[in-house]
């Protein structure tokens, strides 16, 4: 189906309502919520059975600093040191203001959903990932996106928010002024229906899911497996520039080195960051896998076969089970484990003395005796014990990272960055926070902005102002 905005002032519609969010995932449900809070009738629209989209399809954990969760671990942090987390990451390109605001309202978003909807975040305080100076990753018990979206949905029904399911939106109504007043949604035996609208939220996601996007912006996964929801196929961004919005960073994405193959579960990137590594099927590293697992992917894709073995052992494989996917990918076979090198080497299938060479020259560089050739530090991971684990796994597309370029209550701007009348957007569908590549990627930085920029977009999108008050704390 395809995109379009047909320009027609003159458009009359049956109904009418005061804030429509195009998106039932985490970025979308999160705006309703809040739009709903401060008293705005909202609709939300999903193609989807049930809402589910990448969130469902990520681990569901959101950095946040400065929370009661860590604080209660011990865990000092700041939206400061965040901030300079992921501007460092991401080499200075993103908008410092932008990056200024979603650390900023991060915990006090999290936090409003524990107290006020009930989820139940806990902070994960046993691992650090790559690039945070802090552990400040929340998620919910079984650090699952499923779990995640599915509390989300709960909490959206139970606040009488109208959620459209089967619902693809496929055309914007607009006037001369860009001014959005509507849309049509098709369902599936084909029907059209429309719908009017005061304010319009665009929360469904990047373009990870249309290859002739991600061939024009990311031609290096061009042909890599995409992880993210089908129905990501860019229609806010080409919404956007239909209506002249300014977007930035379109080759930004998320990729990540560790997607089990050919089960296609991710899996966490604990194994690396606990002293873990990777091999090609020769049994050799290629990289430096310490630097972060967007940016890994294209690592990983670049071996034959695209494809690596990921190297652990028992004792992280302990800390990996409090996710649910790495227990699901253990219960379907895709973990192997050996009491010794050799045998693991033969269940890998790869040769067993190149192995053993690789595992003894991470030793040699763990202690301190030779620099590592991919100027990785061991120095600070414990060595790797028996029982040996590994993993087969493939470099991934999860999500795209550039988008719509929005101002300090979630509008769109214009190419000469002046707000559209009546046009917000969050998540995937707004220009984040990780830059033009994929190392710009810190982690957590999709949930980050779909909750943050969702919530924003929803207080904003409810106020009769038109939203020109920037903060929703």
């Amino acid at each position: 189906m395809v995109s379009e905005v047909v320009r027609d002032g003159t458009k009359l519609f049956e109904f009418t309502v005061p804030v429509v969010v195009v998106g039932a995932g985490a970025a979308g449900l999160v705006a309703a919520l809040a739009a709903r809070e401060a008293g705005a009738e909202v609709l939300v629209l999903e193609r989807d059975v049930v809402p589910r989209g990448s969130t469902a399809l990520s681990a569901g954990l959101i950095p946040a600093a400065g929370t009661h969760w860590q604080k209660a671990a011990g865990i000092a942090d700041t939206a400061e040191a965040f901030a300079a987390d992921i501007m460092a990451k991401a080499k200075g390109e993103p908008d410092p203001d932008l990056v200024a605001l979603v650390t900023r309202e991060a915990g006090p978003a999290i936090e409003w959903l524990g107290a006020r909807y009930g989820l139940p975040f806990s902070v994960v305080a046993d691992f650090s990932y790559p690039g945070h100076s802090a552990r400040r990753m929340h998620g919910l018990p079984t650090r699952s996106g499923e779990e995640l979206i599915d509390a989300l949905r709960g909490a959206a029904e139970a606040a009488g928010i109208d959620i459209l399911c089967e619902a693809t939106v496929t055309r914007l109504y607009a006037d001369a002024a860009g001014r959005v007043t509507g849309l049509a949604f098709t369902r599936p035996d084909g029907s059209v229906d429309e719908v009017g609208c005061g304010r319009l939220i665009l929360a469904c996601n990047g373009y990870g899911g249309n290859k002739s996007l991600v061939r024009e912006h990311i031609p290096s996964l061009a042909d890599a497996l995409y992880f993210g929801h089908d129905g990501n196929k860019g229609d806010a961004l080409l919404w956007g520039q239909a209506l002249g919005a300014a977007t930035r960073h379109l080759p930004g994405h998320q990729g990540h080195g560790s997607v089990a193959h050919p089960v296609g579960i991710l899996i966490s990137w604990a194994t690396i960051t606990e002293g873990g590594i990777q091999v090609n099927l020769a049994g050799e590293r290629f990289s430096n896998e310490a630097t972060g697992y967007s940016e890994q992917a294209a690592e990983v894709l670049r071996q034959p076969d695209g494809l690596a073995w990921t190297v652990f052992d028992g004792r992280i494989a302990a800390i990996t089970r409090q996710f649910e996917d790495f227990k699901r990918a253990e219960a379907m076979g895709a973990v192997i484990t050996a009491d010794d090198l050799p045998t693991l080497a033969r269940r890998m299938n790869v040769p067993a003395d190149t192995l053993t060479r690789t595992m003894a020259a991470v030793d040699a560089a763990r202690a301190g005796t030779i620099p590592d050739a991919f100027g990785r530090d061991f120095t600070t991971t414990r060595p790797l014990a028996a029982p040996y684990c590994a993993v087969k796994v493939t470099g991934a597309l999860f999500h795209t990272q550039g988008g719509l370029v929005v101002d300090a209550t979630a509008r769109v701007l214009d190419t000469s960055g002046h707000p559209l009348p009546n046009l917000y957007a969050a998540g995937g569908a707004a220009c984040g926070v990780s830059g033009s590549k994929a190392a710009g990627y810190l982690s957590g930085n999709g949930l980050l902005t779909a909750v943050t920029l969702g919530r924003v977009a929803g207080a904003a999108a409810a106020r009769p102002d038109d939203g020109l008050a920037a903060s929703v704390a």
